[in-house]
């Protein structure tokens, strides 16, 4: 266990668009509450590298080689490079005994997530998948009003980026709202449908899937990367309640039939309630809560048992896609 007073040295490992946003808030926690020290960026790219390192005063490196080699003497990192990577890039660190924040999703396969989990428990590191959402102010302030959920809706539409093209839509953005619903449905699955298609790229772009719980309860999810707006919303029902989410706003409505205390609405059967939320950067939160792991060695709030499991329905629903597809004469 770390003392409180000594700033936590840290790294990060590929600092494309997600993972200069890693450096970014390190580097302002480095200012702001003096709990941590960006030592380094890594990134193969040396001009992106050397770039991002002279904006948030840190030192570059070529490779994680480097980094280990040299006696700067790095704690903690950020594994923000693509998926197919987070493997040897997280087993790396973790044998030099480097605690790890890895991005989502945990890994392309079932198989390279258990063997991250295997590493981390070897070598007795704290790992951490990074599911933002469960960071998000209005998730946090849900979770509260959590009994029995029997119906979700949502949806998670964006514009076309060329960004995180090596996966497709379910493993980019359908998998943030498949974590925070098994996060709430404390039930086996029971049954997955999905269909999607590929429109702007060669992988699926845009998608749609039902899944079923043995506890009856019902979750409809749409992903797209090809809209023309952005949506960001989880809506769900529950009895006596409806609870409306928005990521984007950080908003919670809780919808109540009966007396419990709230605000009236223009139906008096139904009451409205709005609980307070305190606007917060959800990667700001992960990384402090990571921070908070490294220093206390308590397990994190978002274990990589818990991103195995949304990786596996993930893989599911995208199986199911496929099998869509073989339908539609449109596999291959």
């Amino acid at each position: 266990m770390l003392p409180n007073s000594t700033p936590i040295r840290v790294a990060v490992i590929g600092v494309g668009a997600f993972g200069r946003n890693h450096a970014r808030v390190y580097h302002q926690l480095a200012r702001e509450l003096n709990i941590v020290e960006l030592v380094g960026v890594v990134d193969e790219n040396s001009a992106r590298a050397d770039a991002v390192a002279k904006e948030f005063g840190c030192r570059a490196f070529g490779s994680i080689d480097q980094l280990v080699s040299t006696n700067i003497n790095v704690q903690a990192a950020s594994v923000a490079v693509p998926t197919i990577h987070h493997l040897p890039a997280a087993r790396q660190l973790m044998q030099a005994g480097i605690d790890v924040l890895i991005e989502k999703p945990l890994a392309p396969s079932l198989a390279e997530a258990d063997e991250l989990i295997a590493v981390a428990k070897k070598s007795g590191r704290i790992a951490q998948v990074g599911h933002l959402e469960r960071f998000n102010p209005a998730v946090r302030a849900t979770v509260p009003f959590v009994t029995r959920p029997m119906f979700f809706e949502i949806h998670r539409l964006s514009v076309f980026t060329p960004r995180s093209l090596d996966v497709d839509v379910v493993l980019d953005l359908m998998i943030h709202d498949l974590d925070a619903v098994l996060s709430f449905v404390n039930s086996p699955i029971r049954e997955i449908r999905a269909a999607g298609l590929p429109i702007l790229s060669n992988k699926v772009d845009i998608a749609n899937a039902r899944i079923e719980f043995e506890s009856g309860c019902i979750a409809n999810f749409t992903a797209s990367r090809v809209s023309t707006e952005r949506v960001r919303k989880l809506r769900f029902f529950q009895p006596r309640q409806y609870i409306s989410i928005d990521y984007g706003l950080q908003n919670v409505l809780v919808f109540t039939v009966g007396s419990d205390e709230g605000v009236p609405s223009a139906n008096p059967e139904i009451k409205l309630s709005k609980p307070q939320i305190t606007t917060e950067e959800p990667l700001h939160a992960e990384i402090q809560a990571f921070l908070h792991a490294v220093r206390t060695r308590e397990k994190p709030v978002v274990p990589l048992e818990d991103g195995r499991r949304a990786l596996a329905v993930a893989l599911e629903v995208l199986e199911q896609i496929e099998a869509h597809h073989g339908r539609l004469n449109l596999a291959g």
